[in-house]
């Protein structure tokens, strides 16, 4: 398996986004692999509240870097209506894209 094969998990990574500091560290965690699998317990609250930027920061970050990142989030209606509005807009995005179980994010990842 080369670098490029592989996709960074981040509960086997220790990876959480709890503040913007953690998210450069995701994205370096990352170079070089097919993306990154964040569940919601690697997310702090704040990242479900949109008026706190950290969700655009990571967002945007990963963008940037040409990183993809799957969320796995069951159940996006539980963090409020426009927190579940994004996550629908996330779908079938194809950078970022909200899923709702680790097999599906392993089997969008592996299909880039």
């Amino acid at each position: 398996m080369t670098d490029t094969d592989t996709i960074v998990v981040a509960s086997d990574s220790g990876i959480s986004i709890r503040s913007l500091d953690d998210i450069s560290k995701a994205v370096g965690a990352c170079l070089g692999s097919e993306g990154l699998i964040l569940t919601e317990e690697e997310l702090a609250p704040d990242f479900f509240d949109l008026r706190t930027g950290l969700a655009g920061e990571l967002f945007q970050k990963f963008m940037n870097y040409r990183l993809r990142l799957a969320i796995v989030l069951p159940d996006p209606k539980r963090y409020g209506e426009r927190f579940s509005e994004l996550a629908h807009e996330h779908r079938f995005h194809n950078m970022i894209r909200f899923v709702s179980s680790t097999s599906e994010a392993r089997s969008w990842l592996h299909s880039l």
